[in-house]
């Protein structure tokens, strides 16, 4: 894991559009985030002053906020301009982390219910000088026995705030001594880990979990896009942990550690404990479509 940086401690953090020091910045003990882990949210990342897929992040934001029923859901473009303005106020242009949160709002009375909110929604835009979270050089992983959650029960295409599931798989990759934890659905099928999606490489064909308890991720779909660019076989399918001990080579996706290989899973090396080609030239090729598409910033 990469440390912190100390120009954190300094950062401006927008709260509905106002700027606020690390210190000030906070929202009341009556709202939904806090009251239940009602809200969603979105990490973004910044390249050479551009957002990568800013406007694919703004329109999940949207439909996880429609899906959860949010009244009074500030317009994309104002969630674009309060983000681009938190960033020239920190004046950050690249090897930049963004952590967009929108909240149910504040309620009247504690409880869940979301007839108690009368005010519209909370967003919190959360900005640090933040490089990707694991190495290059590669992690090791262990399968989690906390399950991801299946659409029957809380679908993961809503990007929620509801993270307990994921951290409870944390835990367990912690007390392993390891960098992160693979959850598998309940059918017993690899789904991504608690805080990344996850792709094998064999006989030089890429795969990845279809995407039906796993999040479909922005960097996710990203590396599906860069495989049909550059004529790399890609498929999407159910796949075991046994495909997972015996792949040429497994790696991460996600925007907080963009493609990050794994080297061993459960103790098993990762064929050679490399990382391998496959993964080494996608890494360059996601980073170079990050800073080619990212949208500008406007200063």
């Amino acid at each position: 894991m990469i440390a912190p940086d100390p120009r954190n401690a300094d950062i401006l953090i927008s709260i509905n559009g106002q700027l606020k020091s690390r210190a000030d910045a906070r929202v009341s003990v009556f709202d939904s985030v806090v009251q239940g882990g009602d809200a969603v949210w979105e990490g973004l990342r910044v390249y050479d002053g551009r957002i990568a897929e800013l406007g694919g992040h703004l329109a999940r934001l949207q439909e996880s906020a429609k899906a959860l029923a949010f009244s009074a859901v500030p317009s994309s473009e104002d969630v674009r301009a309060a983000i681009f303005a938190t960033l020239e106020a920190n004046d950050m242009r690249d090897n930049a982390h963004i952590r967009l949160t929108l909240t149910r709002g504040e309620k009247n009375t504690s409880g869940m219910n979301p007839r108690f909110n009368q005010s519209g929604c909370t967003l919190i835009v959360l900005a640090e000088w933040k490089p990707p979270v694991y190495s290059d050089a590669g992690i090791r992983v262990v399968t989690a026995s906390t399950r991801r959650n299946t659409p029957q029960c809380l679908d993961s295409k809503i990007h929620h705030n509801n993270l307990l599931n994921n951290i409870l798989a944390s835990i367990e990759a912690n007390v392993a001594g390891v960098d992160c934890a693979i959850m598998l659905d309940v059918h017993g099928f690899v789904s991504e880990t608690n805080d990344t999606n996850l792709f094998l490489v064999k006989d030089n064909v890429v795969l990845t979990p279809l995407a039906d308890s796993c999040l479909p991720g922005l960097t996710r779909n990203m590396i599906l896009a860069i495989c049909s660019e550059q004529q790399i076989v890609a498929n999407e399918r159910n796949l075991s942990l046994t495909e997972v001990y015996n792949a040429d080579e497994v790696f991460t996706s996600g925007t907080m550690g963009e493609l990050t290989p794994v080297l061993e899973a459960d103790g098993r090396m990762i064929a050679d404990g490399a990382v391998g080609p496959t993964t080494a030239r996608l890494q360059q090729l996601h980073r170079r479509f990050a800073y080619e598409h990212g949208e500008p910033l406007p200063f």
